[in-house]
């Protein structure tokens, strides 16, 4: 099992949601933590809650500009060093049928949900490849595995992430490099994102999703869904029936396609 005392761990997003929670986990495990989040002011104050909690800074980073990702990670890597363990945790869902997206919806969306995670892992994979250690952890979903009406965009980015995720990890057998990858595929989460998602499989518990997050990249877990059966739904369904039969078992029987239609998303 992966011990994560005292390696430097970068978590995206880290200031509010599964994200923060995760922060409090690895402090907990004497990790020294990096946060990266868009929002200042939340960030500041998980900041000053954590404080006393151990070694925790953070960036502000707009994770769809390249530019900040690239200035900021050369700052992390002059001033603190190889990241060690590397939380692609920071995602957006606009959550409206695909005519009704804006062009910036589309745009945003793929930017921090796809393109991000690619662009922040070549930014530190070369520190890990150097010191033949390394772990990149990327927070899809199971809307990744599945079709899901008002998710056309969303679950094209996370499909898009899941494929690259586990190739990337492919990559680093093949190489015969000691660096791990882990696809975390979760159901909805209860932390404001997915607000008004009517589900009959129950929406999950942040804190327990959190912990399994941590403990798959201690076990050095490769793919993870949560709940573990989603996996099992998706890739058996799919696998042994038609589309007609999938539609009917997804949509109605576990009321999948329905779950989006009261949704609210973030209060502003």
């Amino acid at each position: 099992m992966k011990q994560l005392k005292g390696k430097r761990v970068l978590i995206t997003g880290g200031a509010s949601g599964i994200g923060k929670i995760m922060v409090r986990l690895l402090l907990e495990q004497e990790a020294k933590v990096i946060i990266w989040d868009v929002n200042q002011s939340k960030m500041e104050a998980t900041l000053s809650e954590f404080a006393s909690k151990g070694d925790v800074v953070g960036f502000n980073v707009d994770v769809s500009k390249i530019d900040q990702i690239q200035d900021t990670a050369k700052k992390i890597q002059q001033g603190i060093g190889v990241v060690d363990v590397l939380i692609n945790n920071a995602g957006i869902v606009a959550g409206k049928y695909f005519h009704e997206h804006t062009t910036v919806d589309i745009l945003k969306t793929m930017e921090i949900n796809a393109n991000a995670p690619m662009f922040i892992t070549k930014e530190f994979l070369k520190g890990m490849l150097d010191q033949n250690s390394g772990h990149i952890c990327n927070i899809a979903s199971s809307g990744g595995l599945i079709s899901n009406p008002k998710m056309s965009v969303y679950a094209a980015s996370k499909w898009s992430l899941i494929g690259w995720s586990d190739s990337l990890r492919i990559e680093m057998k093949q190489l015969k490099k000691n660096i791990n990858v882990t696809t975390i595929m979760p159901y909805y989460i209860h932390t404001g994102m997915f607000d008004g998602v009517q589900s009959k499989i129950p929406i999950l518990d942040p804190e327990i999703a959190a912990l399994t997050i941590i403990k798959a990249i201690e076990k050095n877990k490769r793919m993870v869904t949560i709940p573990g059966y989603i996996y099992r739904l998706a890739k058996l369904g799919q696998g042994f029936m038609s589309i007609n039969v999938f539609d009917w078992f997804a949509g109605t029987v576990l009321g999948i396609y329905k779950t989006m239609e009261h949704f609210t998303g973030h209060k502003k």
